[in-house]
Protein backbone atom coordinates (compact mmCIF):
# COMPACT_ATOMS: atom_id res chain seq x y z
CA UNK A 1 0.00 0.00 0.00
CA UNK A 2 1.00 3.35 -0.44
CA UNK A 3 1.53 6.33 1.82
CA UNK A 4 -0.59 8.52 -0.08
CA UNK A 5 -3.08 9.97 2.94
CA UNK A 6 -5.19 12.69 2.70
CA UNK A 7 -4.24 16.01 0.43
CA UNK A 8 -5.36 18.76 1.60
CA UNK A 9 -6.95 21.37 -0.46
CA UNK A 10 -10.66 21.01 -0.83
CA UNK A 11 -12.86 18.21 -2.29
CA UNK A 12 -9.90 18.04 -4.67
CA UNK A 13 -7.65 16.69 -2.00
CA UNK A 14 -9.93 13.22 -2.25
CA UNK A 15 -9.26 12.61 -6.50
CA UNK A 16 -7.67 8.92 -6.28
CA UNK A 17 -8.50 8.73 -2.39
CA UNK A 18 -9.48 5.26 -1.08
CA UNK A 19 -12.81 5.58 0.97
CA UNK A 20 -15.13 3.31 3.21
CA UNK A 21 -18.18 4.58 4.61
CA UNK A 22 -20.03 2.33 6.90
CA UNK A 23 -23.59 2.55 6.65
CA UNK A 24 -23.74 3.36 2.46
CA UNK A 25 -26.87 2.54 1.69
CA UNK A 26 -28.83 5.00 5.03
CA UNK A 27 -29.91 8.47 4.21
CA UNK A 28 -25.83 9.95 5.03
CA UNK A 29 -24.57 6.97 3.83
CA UNK A 30 -25.77 7.28 0.42
CA UNK A 31 -24.90 11.16 -0.08
CA UNK A 32 -22.02 10.81 1.24
CA UNK A 33 -20.80 7.95 -0.78
CA UNK A 34 -22.33 9.97 -4.15
CA UNK A 35 -19.99 13.10 -2.61
CA UNK A 36 -16.68 11.36 -2.13
CA UNK A 37 -17.08 9.68 -5.96
CA UNK A 38 -18.00 13.14 -7.39
CA UNK A 39 -14.84 14.36 -5.65
CA UNK A 40 -12.90 11.54 -7.13
CA UNK A 41 -12.50 9.26 -4.47
CA UNK A 42 -12.31 5.80 -5.12
CA UNK A 43 -15.64 4.58 -2.24
CA UNK A 44 -16.73 1.32 -0.60
CA UNK A 45 -19.47 0.67 1.63
CA UNK A 46 -20.38 -1.74 4.42
CA UNK A 47 -23.82 -2.01 5.13
CA UNK A 48 -26.43 -5.08 6.69
CA UNK A 49 -28.41 -4.77 3.32
CA UNK A 50 -25.49 -5.33 0.11
CA UNK A 51 -25.25 -4.09 -3.18
CA UNK A 52 -21.81 -4.86 -4.44
CA UNK A 53 -22.96 -3.83 -8.23
CA UNK A 54 -23.55 -0.83 -7.60
CA UNK A 55 -21.33 2.09 -8.88
CA UNK A 56 -20.05 2.30 -5.42
CA UNK A 57 -19.83 -1.57 -4.18
CA UNK A 58 -21.58 -1.73 -0.66
CA UNK A 59 -20.17 -5.30 0.86
CA UNK A 60 -22.73 -6.93 3.58
CA UNK A 61 -22.01 -7.03 6.75
CA UNK A 62 -23.55 -6.60 10.36
CA UNK A 63 -21.53 -4.66 12.43
CA UNK A 64 -22.05 -5.81 15.58
CA UNK A 65 -21.09 -9.15 14.54
CA UNK A 66 -17.21 -9.04 16.34
CA UNK A 67 -16.21 -12.14 13.56
CA UNK A 68 -17.29 -10.47 10.51
CA UNK A 69 -16.40 -6.99 10.55
CA UNK A 70 -12.34 -8.21 10.12
CA UNK A 71 -13.08 -9.96 7.28
CA UNK A 72 -15.39 -7.24 5.50
CA UNK A 73 -12.67 -4.78 6.27
CA UNK A 74 -10.15 -6.64 4.44
CA UNK A 75 -12.17 -7.15 1.54
CA UNK A 76 -13.36 -3.65 1.23
CA UNK A 77 -9.54 -2.72 1.74
CA UNK A 78 -8.47 -5.32 -0.93
CA UNK A 79 -11.00 -4.14 -3.68
CA UNK A 80 -9.67 -0.71 -2.79
CA UNK A 81 -5.94 -1.70 -2.94
CA UNK A 82 -5.32 0.03 0.58
CA UNK A 83 -7.40 2.74 2.70
CA UNK A 84 -7.13 6.49 2.98
CA UNK A 85 -10.48 7.26 4.60
CA UNK A 86 -12.51 5.76 6.61
CA UNK A 87 -16.13 7.24 7.43
CA UNK A 88 -17.96 5.92 11.00
CA UNK A 89 -21.22 6.58 9.51
CA UNK A 90 -23.72 3.85 10.72
CA UNK A 91 -25.88 4.78 13.65
CA UNK A 92 -29.32 3.77 14.53
CA UNK A 93 -31.52 5.63 17.32
CA UNK A 94 -34.92 5.20 19.40
CA UNK A 95 -36.77 6.15 22.41
CA UNK A 96 -35.09 4.63 25.74
CA UNK A 97 -35.57 6.90 29.23
CA UNK A 98 -32.91 6.81 31.67
CA UNK A 99 -34.89 6.15 34.57
CA UNK A 100 -36.35 2.47 32.64
CA UNK A 101 -34.35 -0.41 32.43
CA UNK A 102 -32.14 -0.69 29.11
CA UNK A 103 -33.75 -3.26 26.87
CA UNK A 104 -32.93 -4.86 23.42
CA UNK A 105 -33.88 -1.21 21.78
CA UNK A 106 -30.76 0.45 24.28
CA UNK A 107 -28.37 -2.51 23.89
CA UNK A 108 -28.86 -1.85 20.04
CA UNK A 109 -27.92 1.10 19.56
CA UNK A 110 -24.67 0.70 22.06
CA UNK A 111 -23.91 -1.89 20.13
CA UNK A 112 -24.50 -0.33 16.72
CA UNK A 113 -23.33 3.96 17.31
CA UNK A 114 -20.39 2.75 19.81
CA UNK A 115 -19.01 -0.87 19.37
CA UNK A 116 -19.13 -0.90 15.78
CA UNK A 117 -17.10 1.63 15.24
CA UNK A 118 -14.41 0.55 17.35
CA UNK A 119 -14.58 -2.58 15.87
CA UNK A 120 -14.43 -1.42 12.34
CA UNK A 121 -11.89 1.17 13.05
CA UNK A 122 -9.34 -1.13 14.81
CA UNK A 123 -9.71 -3.63 11.42
CA UNK A 124 -9.03 -0.77 9.16
CA UNK A 125 -5.92 0.84 11.23
CA UNK A 126 -3.20 -0.99 9.85
CA UNK A 127 -4.56 0.19 6.59
CA UNK A 128 -4.90 3.46 7.79
CA UNK A 129 -1.64 3.94 9.45
CA UNK A 130 0.17 2.21 6.35
CA UNK A 131 -1.50 5.16 4.05
CA UNK A 132 -1.48 8.06 6.72
CA UNK A 133 -4.70 8.63 6.48
CA UNK A 134 -7.90 9.62 8.52
CA UNK A 135 -10.74 8.63 10.36
CA UNK A 136 -13.98 10.52 10.83
CA UNK A 137 -16.77 9.55 13.41
CA UNK A 138 -20.19 10.62 13.03
CA UNK A 139 -21.61 11.39 16.21
CA UNK A 140 -24.48 13.61 16.88
CA UNK A 141 -24.80 17.33 18.89
CA UNK A 142 -26.60 15.05 21.45
CA UNK A 143 -23.19 13.82 22.51
CA UNK A 144 -22.59 17.00 24.81
CA UNK A 145 -26.30 18.33 24.30
CA UNK A 146 -28.34 15.70 25.89
CA UNK A 147 -31.64 15.39 25.98
CA UNK A 148 -34.48 13.12 27.75
CA UNK A 149 -36.26 10.12 26.63
CA UNK A 150 -33.17 9.57 24.56
CA UNK A 151 -30.40 8.05 27.19
CA UNK A 152 -29.10 5.43 25.01
CA UNK A 153 -28.36 7.67 21.97
CA UNK A 154 -26.90 10.09 24.21
CA UNK A 155 -24.77 7.84 25.93
CA UNK A 156 -23.59 5.83 23.35
CA UNK A 157 -22.33 8.77 20.77
CA UNK A 158 -21.01 10.56 24.26
CA UNK A 159 -18.97 7.34 24.60
CA UNK A 160 -18.06 7.60 20.71
CA UNK A 161 -16.40 10.94 21.31
CA UNK A 162 -14.66 9.48 24.54
CA UNK A 163 -13.46 6.66 21.99
CA UNK A 164 -12.30 8.98 19.23
CA UNK A 165 -10.34 10.79 22.03
CA UNK A 166 -8.66 7.78 23.12
CA UNK A 167 -8.14 6.72 19.89
CA UNK A 168 -6.31 10.09 18.92
CA UNK A 169 -3.61 9.93 21.45
CA UNK A 170 -2.96 6.59 20.86
CA UNK A 171 -2.74 6.67 16.92
CA UNK A 172 -2.71 10.71 15.80
CA UNK A 173 0.77 10.99 15.27
CA UNK A 174 0.10 8.80 11.99
CA UNK A 175 -3.64 8.68 11.66
CA UNK A 176 -6.07 11.85 11.53
CA UNK A 177 -8.91 11.47 14.15
CA UNK A 178 -12.08 13.54 13.87
CA UNK A 179 -15.83 13.94 14.74
CA UNK A 180 -18.27 15.64 13.30
CA UNK A 181 -21.57 16.64 15.36
CA UNK A 182 -24.70 16.70 13.29
CA UNK A 183 -27.82 18.05 14.51
CA UNK A 184 -31.13 16.24 13.20
CA UNK A 185 -31.69 15.23 9.58
CA UNK A 186 -34.63 14.16 8.03
CA UNK A 187 -34.14 9.98 8.21
CA UNK A 188 -35.64 6.63 8.89
CA UNK A 189 -33.68 6.96 12.55
CA UNK A 190 -36.50 8.93 13.84
CA UNK A 191 -39.25 6.67 12.87
CA UNK A 192 -39.04 4.75 16.28
CA UNK A 193 -39.17 8.26 18.07
CA UNK A 194 -42.39 9.56 16.81
CA UNK A 195 -44.27 6.13 16.76
CA UNK A 196 -43.39 6.29 20.86
CA UNK A 197 -44.96 10.12 20.46
CA UNK A 198 -41.62 11.54 21.20
CA UNK A 199 -40.59 13.58 18.20
CA UNK A 200 -38.05 16.21 18.31
CA UNK A 201 -40.24 18.65 16.60
CA UNK A 202 -39.40 21.76 18.55
CA UNK A 203 -36.18 20.50 20.35
CA UNK A 204 -34.11 20.27 17.81
CA UNK A 205 -33.80 22.16 14.61
CA UNK A 206 -33.43 20.20 11.55
CA UNK A 207 -30.69 20.54 9.07
CA UNK A 208 -30.00 19.31 5.16
CA UNK A 209 -27.75 16.51 5.15
CA UNK A 210 -26.12 18.24 2.18
CA UNK A 211 -25.05 20.32 5.54
CA UNK A 212 -23.66 17.47 7.58
CA UNK A 213 -21.73 15.07 3.83
CA UNK A 214 -19.91 18.70 3.49
CA UNK A 215 -18.90 18.97 6.72
CA UNK A 216 -17.45 15.47 6.26
CA UNK A 217 -16.03 16.05 3.53
CA UNK A 218 -14.44 19.29 5.31
CA UNK A 219 -13.04 17.34 7.73
CA UNK A 220 -11.66 14.74 5.34
CA UNK A 221 -9.56 17.30 3.41
CA UNK A 222 -8.27 19.73 6.17
CA UNK A 223 -4.69 20.39 6.20
CA UNK A 224 -4.40 19.36 9.64
CA UNK A 225 -7.75 16.30 10.76
CA UNK A 226 -9.64 18.54 12.87
CA UNK A 227 -10.39 17.48 16.23
CA UNK A 228 -14.43 18.36 16.50
CA UNK A 229 -16.01 19.51 13.35
CA UNK A 230 -19.66 21.16 13.73
CA UNK A 231 -22.30 20.98 10.57
CA UNK A 232 -23.68 24.69 11.20
CA UNK A 233 -22.99 27.93 12.63
CA UNK A 234 -25.88 27.19 15.11
CA UNK A 235 -24.09 23.95 15.90
CA UNK A 236 -21.28 25.58 16.78
CA UNK A 237 -22.72 27.51 19.53
CA UNK A 238 -24.02 24.60 20.59
CA UNK A 239 -21.04 22.66 21.11
CA UNK A 240 -19.36 25.93 22.77
CA UNK A 241 -22.21 26.17 24.73
CA UNK A 242 -22.18 22.88 26.10
CA UNK A 243 -18.55 22.52 26.65
CA UNK A 244 -18.23 26.19 28.65
CA UNK A 245 -21.56 26.42 29.91
CA UNK A 246 -23.26 23.20 31.10
CA UNK A 247 -25.26 24.25 33.58
CA UNK A 248 -26.94 27.19 31.56
CA UNK A 249 -27.33 24.29 28.36
CA UNK A 250 -29.14 22.18 31.20
CA UNK A 251 -31.90 25.06 31.85
CA UNK A 252 -31.99 25.69 28.23
CA UNK A 253 -33.01 22.25 27.21
CA UNK A 254 -34.89 21.97 30.83
CA UNK A 255 -36.79 25.04 29.61
CA UNK A 256 -37.61 23.94 26.10
CA UNK A 257 -38.98 20.57 27.52
CA UNK A 258 -41.06 21.98 30.31
CA UNK A 259 -42.92 24.29 27.34
CA UNK A 260 -43.61 20.93 25.23
CA UNK A 261 -45.13 19.45 28.54
CA UNK A 262 -47.36 22.35 29.11
CA UNK A 263 -48.42 22.30 25.51
CA UNK A 264 -49.48 18.28 26.24
CA UNK A 265 -47.00 17.20 23.20
CA UNK A 266 -46.21 13.91 25.70
CA UNK A 267 -50.00 13.09 26.47
CA UNK A 268 -50.18 10.34 24.44
CA UNK A 269 -46.72 8.93 24.77
CA UNK A 270 -46.09 6.63 27.81
CA UNK A 271 -42.25 6.28 27.74
CA UNK A 272 -42.79 9.81 28.60
CA UNK A 273 -45.29 9.20 31.57
CA UNK A 274 -43.12 9.80 34.28
CA UNK A 275 -41.39 12.66 33.58
CA UNK A 276 -44.85 14.17 32.85
CA UNK A 277 -45.89 13.63 35.98
CA UNK A 278 -42.84 14.60 37.49
CA UNK A 279 -43.04 18.09 35.83
CA UNK A 280 -46.77 18.33 37.48
CA UNK A 281 -46.95 17.83 40.76
CA UNK A 282 -45.93 20.61 43.34
CA UNK A 283 -42.05 20.22 43.88
CA UNK A 284 -41.36 19.07 47.05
Amino acid sequence: MSGRGIRPGGANGLAGRRALVTGARGTFGRHLCAALTGAGARVAGLDLHPDEDADVPVLGCDLTDPAAVPAAVRAAVARLGGLDLLVNNAGVGGPAPAELPPDDAVRQQLEVNLLAAWRTTAAALPALEAAHGRVIFVASRMALLPLPLAAAYGVSKRALVAYADALRHEVGTHVGVSVVYPSMVASPIHDSTVRAGLSLSGVSRPEPVEGVVAAILRAATARRAPRDVATTSRGRVELALARHAPALADRLVRRTVAGRIAAGDLDGAPLAAGMVRRHREPHR
